[in-house]
């Protein structure tokens, strides 16, 4: 009984609030174009003036951060966990209450074929909008990880710059676009985010750092990465399939600008292979054998954003 009585009070806070059922993307703050472009080159701008203050100052030590990344992976973590559930609740209501219409309406259709596909004309309001905005603007808190690598002089600021801001693009062009495969690629990214960024804290806290965890972190991002490459992958696929079979999927322009930059991202993970593999064979610390998780542990191969890193 208890448990049903939590149930219930997690339901109506995270899926039937009226300020979620009554969610327009319209109404919300960072909706509009300029905002996109202007946080863009906002954040672009400050990673290149944190490097330059850094040059003059000729800082060769990392600077100490304390808990604050442990903290920041706290932040990332809980924020991911609450958006995986919400929207998850948010999609278990949706098809409740959508069922009947879809047995019996014109264009006949599944759960399944929901998710991946939303019917032409769907508009940017509702619950699922609401996960949506809500992980669109963690994305801004995600951005703070650049400037904490660039202060522990990480390499490979300029591919961090390029990730996250491609990434926050594409969450601005699924509210934007009313894009069909949002609600999967949210729940697959929170989810990911959950185990790496709690494992991050978690590491950071246990060794006194608030940094990552060496060979042992990259042991839990590649797979999450290679899960999340094979999920968008197959996701893609099917909403593909289903926009011809069934006359079309709402925002299909947003689809094919989502699906370049996903490539871009992709040909940055190859080139970062290719060129950490290339390194290797001309001799490393290991004579050129390194184990396959720190051989992809560069920041430049980070396709998902969490970032790789070592304890300080």
């Amino acid at each position: 009984m208890p448990m049903k009585r939590w149930w219930r009070v997690a339901t109506y806070w995270l899926a039937e609030h009226p300020a979620i059922v009554g969610f327009r993307w319209s109404e919300s703050w960072g909706s509009t174009w300029p905002f996109l472009i202007y946080s863009v080159v906002a954040y672009t701008l400050a990673v290149a003036a944190l490097r330059v203050v850094l040059c003059l100052a000729r800082r060769r030590r990392p600077v100490p951060l304390g808990p604050l990344p442990a903290l920041h992976s706290l932040a990332m973590a809980l924020a991911s966990a609450v958006i995986f559930l919400g929207l998850l609740l948010s999609v278990d209501t949706e098809i409740r209450d959508a069922r009947l219409f879809w047995q019996h309406g014109r264009a006949r259709t599944t759960p399944l074929q929901w998710l991946l596909c939303f019917p032409l004309g769907t508009r940017p309001f509702g619950r699922i909008f609401f996960w949506s905005y809500v992980f669109y603007l963690s994305r801004f808190l995600h951005l703070l990880r650049t400037f904490l690598a660039i202060l522990r002089l990480r390499p490979g600021p300029r591919a961090a710059v390029l990730r996250h801001s491609a990434l926050l693009c594409m969450s601005f062009l699924w509210l934007e676009f009313s894009q069909s495969f949002q609600v999967v690629a949210i729940l697959s990214a929170t989810a990911a985010q959950v185990v790496v960024f709690g494992y991050r804290f978690w590491v950071g806290i246990k060794r006194g750092t608030g940094g990552g965890g060496g060979d042992g972190a990259a042991a839990v991002v590649l797979p999450c990465q290679a899960a999340l490459m094979g999920c968008d992958l197959a996701c893609h696929l099917a909403m593909l399939l289903l926009h011809f079979a069934k006359g079309g999927c709402n925002g299909i322009q947003a689809w094919v600008v989502n699906l370049v930059l996903n490539a871009a991202l992709l040909l940055l993970f190859v080139y970062c292979y290719v060129q950490t593999g290339t390194k290797t064979k001309k001799g490393g610390p290991l004579g050129g054998r390194r184990p396959p998780f720190r051989l992809l542990s560069h920041p430049m191969c980070d396709l998902g954003g969490f970032g790789h890193e070592k304890a300080t």
